[in-house]
């Protein structure tokens, strides 16, 4: 071939001679016949690509041309700027210092520096031709090679530094009908028998079907490392059966809050692999490494830090899967939003996340908002004397208590410790039609959170002129539907003096839509003190030997049946746990009991 024209088409060179050095022996004058002129017109040719021409220049012409060529295929270069430095020579022999960069696929650029040794035959001057003409330190029969170093990809840790995603592959399992041959029909009789402990579909005859009249190999299942472990040794062997390992991000725990680990993946896999190193090596006429000739090592990314806590999450995922109908628990630090546990059972994994997204009435917890909404409205503070009737008629509905306990009159924190739904069924019917709404998002409720990571809702609390409606909505049955996510926010809101910026992976910025006006002080000053009576002598009384606990319950009802809540905090932890078709918020308390004595009494201190 004359010409390399798929380079000349996309490469422009540069030559540019800098300084032409001549000498003999002893320095001299530069002569008009010394060899430079042919090494500028051998790199002119060569930077637009024109190998042949450039191999025309010297003395072995064939063997020039195979070995420019290589080269540039070798190191998928896409331009290459030559300057001569200097130039020496005698009666029939010279040299020429030259300094070469090649531009290299993304961005990518190699400069050394050579000699290009040459001899006169009749007066006319070849480059005497040898594969280190490229490079000083290419052998004969070598050329280059560009090879790709990746960084290892980097870790998802959490905030206590153990590592919950991992770099690792997948398996991905096929059929080849081509390379099964004649055992195809019993390969996939196996195959089926095998994997059917994760797909009891699979069918060998419809199997054997399908890769028979498919042109590529039938993909079967992508297993993770473990998986692959219980199928190798059946599987890996049978003629047809393609085993392809893919990289990929895995769990070092798979029961490590599962599907807030999934969304965290998606959310930084694009984040994680770092920037690649690169070498450019010699190899031999048989393609194994010579030398090293130049190297640039990777730069893997920094690790990811999330939130979760490995100990809340461990105490709050143990308290949940212990319950046999769907659970959650949901913490996080007051101080500054870390979301520190996002806890499910099985049950509620079917849903989702539903420990953030699941929207339902959270009863008698929403007495934090109606409390905090008759405090900051000067309708009553925690000593104020109200009525806690057995029942109540406000408008066309009747209002009553839990089997209809009658207090008589009592303070507001009684009422509130021992979950009055006439206090504050009465209570929310005196308020404006947009006071429960307000207040509630001076807790949280109600406000959108975009968090990195974690897709989460709050809850909804309409505004209505229905007096019916607001009445129900008081003491959290109505149209009032949160999340324990939400809840937790109300319930951070309370210790820290203000409703926190929740987050998940460290460094993100969560991103909060719509109005959020401040929480009253004094509103959330008198709801630690009742939200202390609740478990010093209330519904809450249960979990007193879990240390300095402030905690609302809450029993919200429906159809067939209740759910049981309990929200709150201890020290710098706010949580929320919900046990959906739990009963009472006895059950709802005793879980959250038992996710404490998991943690040290001071946790988190």
């Amino acid at each position: 071939m004359a010409t390399l024209t798929s380079l000349t088409s996309r490469v422009t060179a540069l030559v540019s001679v800098l300084v032409l050095t001549v000498g003999a022996v002893s320095a001299c004058t530069p002569r008009p016949d010394g060899p430079a002129p042919l090494a500028e017109r051998f790199f002119a040719d060569l930077g637009r690509g024109d190998t042949g021409a450039a191999a025309q220049l010297s003395d072995r012409p064939t063997e020039a041309h195979a070995d420019l060529n290589e080269a540039w295929t070798g190191l998928q270069a896409t331009r290459l700027d030559a300057t001569v430095l200097g130039s020496r020579f005698t009666q029939d022999t010279g040299s020429v210092n030259y300094r070469f960069t090649w531009e290299l696929p993304k961005n990518r650029s190699w400069t050394y520096d050579g000699v290009l040794n040459l001899i006169r035959d009749e007066g006319n001057w070849r480059i005497r031709w040898a594969a280190s003409a490229l490079h000083p330190k290419l052998g004969e029969h070598q050329t280059f090679l560009l090879r790709a170093d990746p960084p290892r990809r980097a870790t998802v840790n959490e905030a206590g530094g153990t590592e919950v995603l991992v770099p690792g592959n997948t398996f991905r399992y096929q059929l080849d009908a081509k390379k099964a041959g004649p055992a195809l029909m019993a390969t996939a009789r196996v195959v089926a028998d095998v994997l059917r402990q994760f797909d009891d579909t699979l069918n060998p005859q419809l199997l054997a079907e399908r890769a028979s009249s498919s042109t590529r190999p039938l993909d079967l299942i992508t297993l993770r490392p473990a998986h692959r472990d219980r199928v190798a040794g059946a599987l890996d062997a049978l003629p047809g059966v393609v085993v392809t390992p893919q990289a990929a991000m895995l769990p070092t725990d798979d029961r490590f809050a599962p599907a807030v680990v999934g969304e965290v993946k998606k959310a930084v896999l694009d984040e994680l692999d770092g920037e690649a190193g690169w070498r450019v090596v010699s190899v031999n006429q048989n393609g194994a490494d010579v030398d090293i000739l130049t190297e640039v090592a990777p730069k893997p990314a920094p690790s990811i830090t999330l939130t979760l806590d490995r100990r809340v999450q461990d105490a709050a995922q143990h308290a949940v899967d212990a319950q046999g109908n769907k659970a959650m628990i949901v913490a996080m630090r007051p101080s500054t939003g870390e979301i520190l546990a996002v806890a499910q059972n099985a049950a509620a994994d079917a849903d989702g996340i539903a420990a953030t997204t699941g929207l339902y009435p959270p009863g008698s917890t929403f007495k934090i908002v109606t409390a905090g909404a008759a405090i900051q409205s000067n309708m009553a503070d925690p000593d104020s004397m109200v009525a806690c009737p057995g029942q109540i008629e406000i408008g066309h509905r009747t209002i009553p208590n839990y089997d209809r306990f009658d207090l008589g009159t009592v303070p507001l924190s009684r009422a509130f410790a021992d979950s009055c739904n006439t206090t504050f069924a009465e209570l929310a019917s005196r308020m404006p039609p947009t006071a429960l709404n307000v207040a509630a998002s001076q807790f949280g409720i109600g406000e959108d959170y975009v968090i990195d990571g974690l897709t989460t809702v709050t809850g909804t609390v309409p505004a209505t002129v229905d007096l019916t409606e607001r009445t129900e909505d008081g003491f959290g049955q109505g149209k009032v539907l949160v999340t324990p996510f939400g809840m937790t926010l109300a319930a951070a809101t309370v210790a820290a003096g203000e409703t926190p910026m929740p987050h998940l992976i460290a460094g993100r910025t969560t991103v909060e839509t719509g109005e959020h006006p401040p929480a009253d002080p004094g509103a959330l000053e008198g709801l630690r003190s009742m939200m202390r009576l609740v478990v010093q002598d209330g519904t809450a009384k249960d979990i007193r030997d879990s240390g300095e606990v402030y905690g609302k319950t809450g029993e919200a009802e429906f159809a067939g049946g209740s759910h049981a809540w309990f929200a709150g905090y201890r020290g710098d932890l706010a949580f929320a746990a919900l046990i959906v078709g739990g009963g009472s918020s006895a059950y709802a308390v005793r879980m959250v009991r038992r996710m404490f004595g998991e943690l040290p009494p001071d946790f988190p201190a």
